[in-house]
């Protein structure tokens, strides 16, 4: 590590013709090129630190910049890194047991075992590898190309030149040096997140009916689920349902642009929160990413790629939401009666294609399973628990995840960072069409705004489903996008669009696309409500629904938003308070009616679950009292968020509800609880009597007991979750016995704020709620939750001016020792 001194730093980064200069006379870039690990080169860039931890890269060249973010990211997360890259290269049972549970950052995998299975068959397959060598557009840029390589060369170079003292991985043999193919992978993994990596188990444990072998003791690898049998059609709608309801995941967002007409400035102004895992290697990191003339992007970036995947430049900004298209399809296939492993198409036999698996593990002997893959895609055995696909001598089913072709999601983020409008951003995504399963939201310095649905979905029309559903997909699509085609007729083939980059998807021509409304705005339901009053209809149902029930979170946020439109004049300001109102949209609708249902009681008393009589009378006044608020200091908030998260799962909307939901007034309906509604009682019993045996106050300050631990000290957490539909969303396990909701599990995360008053900088407040390291030891561990804690901003040094002004700048020229 080279520290330079703040005079040195002024020679070189004093305006942009010096940085200019100055990353000119860097040293040239490695001729390493493929996947070896670079042994030298001479790559480098320099890192300016500002507060919090938050480097600026700069540097001459794509490569090189991918240099200092792969060092500076290694720097901070190195453990978090080193175990991702365990997992795409296939050998977590090798190092931490097959039972064993991955984090859940890179798939749904249950054990460790079908984990490798799945990841180490797509790296002997050459998957990756083939996807890296696809010409663009189709395939990786040039630019993207050298990121990678410049990654991988970073991140080896800080290994290398580095002791790791975080206690997760120090000392441990399986933090190595790594490829561009790994770095390639890992993005890979992020890419089909929501397709194979969410049917991995299904797909590991997969065997035809005559071949599949009882469960094995110690493998972690489950095996087909039930009786072979066709799965029942309405379970099965119900089941897909779930598997595919965005409020369920541990990703979700909120975003919101309102337009120049709406702002003080007359430019636009973006504010994005997504909510996103705590833990793991699915959190987000900080940067600024500089190549002068060529790129000045800063923002978040996803562990483990070498993009800016969340941010803003001097003239837009961008933000992303988990969609609700269904990423995928299912392929039911007619089998030759005289073998299960072969399927009809047209009344022609086609073999499945055989990929063998061998996995070392940890104190045992290798396991070898087999995966079995037809034109369609893999075959699977399930979509989770609940919805079984079982392989019967007759039938089986594909998977068709159009994402396993698609290695394109960070050349759409640096096309993005390199977009000067939101017309740029329209067109980012549409000449890359890289996104797998998010929205886009995003504003312009001259006052633009874009929402679109602009992601890689199977090209499923309504009236291919129509035609090509068996009884199954003819339950599953309506309820889910989930569609099961017939998939012995070729006529029932995806078909392609003609402004689509590889077949068997839409074009970016049928993304729902919402431009230049006074404010547009996504919660995780699908794009009809973008903007209340310019409801987005016309889409397939793959895309998501029309005309049903929304969040309350997605309700609440509308209701927000378009008040703030309406009033105007709007500044960043007003984006910061909206983070941190937390309005409880639950408690608005249901806390008065509540309390009064309460206080009707007979003798203060109501029956709880376990038949016990229990003195509600206390919390009539604690209800009807509360803020609405689940801010740290809110008095009531604890009780209705335990009350209300058991009322809700025991009972059904329309039971809960007086006025049901109207399509023609999706924001203010269902509303009116009903007082009599079956289980409130109940509910509120077990409520008083959980918060009494755990000795909490039922008038206690949420802080008190929603909060997180760092360094021994108890930060308190405002915020509240999906159920309540707060914007500002934390999620945490009930633990009475630790003190309430003790530690965080996802929600608020990269959360930016971003306007523009005319001058040469952006106007921007960020913060990274978990901060920069997962190392405890590191200062930046916790210094941006205490932050988020206190409901303080950061405020962004973009500019050069800005980033020579911090008083804590330290530079690191980072580069390859020869």
């Amino acid at each position: 590590m080279h520290l330079s001194t703040r005079p040195i730093l002024r020679r070189v980064a004093l305006t942009g013709a010096a940085l200019l200069a100055a990353t000119a006379a860097m040293p040239q870039a490695s001729a390493a090129t493929g996947d070896r690990i670079p042994a030298g080169g001479g790559l480098s860039a320099v890192i300016r630190y500002t507060e919090n931890g938050i480097p600026h890269i700069l540097a001459r060249d794509y490569a090189q910049l991918g240099f200092g973010t792969g060092w500076a990211q290694a720097a901070d997360q190195v453990c978090v890194l080193a175990d991702g890259f365990v997992t795409v290269a296939g050998e977590r049972s090798r190092w931490f047991g097959p039972d064993a549970a991955p984090d859940g950052s890179l798939s749904s995998a249950t054990r460790n075992l079908s984990s490798d299975l799945y990841f180490k068959g797509v790296r002997e397959s050459g998957t990756v590898e083939k996807l890296l060598a696809t010409p663009a557009p189709a395939g990786p840029t040039k630019d993207l190309k050298e990121l990678m390589r410049g990654w991988a060369a970073g991140y080896n170079a800080w290994l290398a030149q580095n002791r790791i003292d975080d206690p997760a991985c120090e000392g441990a043999g399986w933090v190595r040096p790594v490829t561009t193919t790994d770095v390639a992978a890992r993005g890979f993994a992020v890419s089909v997140l929501g397709g194979q990596g969410r049917g991995i188990d299904g797909i590991t444990a997969a065997q035809p009916p005559a071949a599949q072998p009882p469960a094995v003791a110690g493998s972690g690898l489950a095996t087909a689920p039930g009786p072979a049998s066709a799965p029942d059609p309405a379970t099965a709608a119900e089941a897909a349902r779930e598997f595919f309801d965005t409020s369920r995941y541990d990703m979700g967002s909120n975003a919101v642009a309102f337009a120049g007409s709406t702002t003080a400035s007359g430019s636009g102004l973006l504010l994005g929160n997504p909510h996103y895992p705590w833990q793991g290697g699915r959190r987000f990191w900080q940067s600024q990413q500089t190549i002068p003339g060529r790129l000045n992007v800063s923002g978040g970036s996803l562990l483990g790629t070498a993009v800016v995947n969340i941010g803003f430049n001097e003239r837009v900004a961008w933000s992303h939401t988990v969609a609700t298209g269904t990423p995928v399809s299912l392929h039911q296939l007619t089998l030759d009666p005289a073998d299960a492993t072969a399927y009809l198409v047209d009344g022609t036999p086609e073999r499945m294609t055989r990929r063998t698996v061998t996995v070392p593990v940890s104190g045992g002997d290798p396991v070898t399973r087999t995966q079995w893959w037809t034109r369609y895609g893999p075959v699977v055995s399930n979509l989770g628990a609940g919805l079984p696909l079982p392989w019967t001598a007759g039938t089986a089913y594909a998977l068709n995840d159009p994402n396993a072709a698609n290695l394109r999601g960070s050349d759409t983020a640096l096309a993005m960072g390199r977009a000067r409008s939101v017309s740029g951003i329209q067109d980012a995504l549409a000449r890359t069409q890289g996104l797998p399963w998010v929205n886009t939201v995003a504003a312009d310095s001259a006052g633009g705004t874009l929402f679109t649905q602009s992601q890689v979905l199977p090209r499923i029309t309504d009236e291919l489903a129509a035609r090509c559903s068996t009884p199954l997909g003819r339950a599953t699509y309506p309820a889910s996008g989930l569609a099961v085609l017939d998939g012995s007729r070729t006529d029932c083939a995806l078909g392609s669009d003609a402004d689509a980059l590889q077949p068997g998807v839409f074009g970016p021509g049928k993304a729902p696309t919402l431009r230049d409304a006074p404010y547009a705005e996504n919660s995780n339901d699908s794009a009809w409500l973008a903007h209340a009053d310019r409801p987005l209809t016309g889409y397939e149902r793959v895309w998501g629904n029309v005309a049903t029930p929304r969040s309350l979170r997605t309700r609440g946020a509308v209701e927000d938003v378009s008040a703030m439109a309406a009033k105007g004049r709007l500044t960043v300001a007003d984006l910061e308070r909206q983070q941190f109102a937390n309005r409880v949209p639950a408690g608005d609708l249901a806390a008065a009616d509540a309390a009064k249902a309460c206080a009707a009681l007979p003798g203060g008393t109501a029956t709880g679950s376990d038949g016990s009589a229990v003195d509600v009378s206390a919390a009539c006044p604690v209800l009807a009292g509360w803020d609405r608020t689940a801010d740290s200091a809110s008095r009531g908030a604890l009780l209705f968020d335990r009350f209300w998260r058991r009322l809700t799962a025991s009972t059904a909307a329309k039971d809960l509800w007086l006025v049901p939901f109207s399509a023609a007034d999706p924001v203010r309906t269902p509303r009116t609880l009903n007082q009599a509604a079956p289980g409130l009682g109940r509910a509120l019993a077990d409520a008083v009597a959980e918060l009494r045996a755990a000795g909490i106050a039922l008038d206690a300050p949420l802080g008190e007991h929603q909060f997180v631990v760092r360094g021994g000290e108890k930060l308190p957490v405002g915020g509240g979750t999906e159920a309540l539909g707060v914007w500002n969303k934390i999620e945490a396990p009930w633990n009475a016995a630790a003190g309430g909701y003790a530690e965080v599990t996802h929600g608020s995360s990269h959360i930016q704020a971003v306007g523009w008053d005319r001058g040469h900088c952006p106007v921007a407040r960020t913060l990274l709620t978990y901060g920069q390291s997962s190392n405890p030891g590191s200062p930046h561990s916790a210094d941006q939750t205490r932050l988020f804690s206190r409901e303080r901003w950061v405020t962004a040094r973009f500019c050069e001016r800005d980033i020579l002004a911090s008083p804590q700048l330290k530079v690191v020229w980072a580069r390859e020792r020869r």
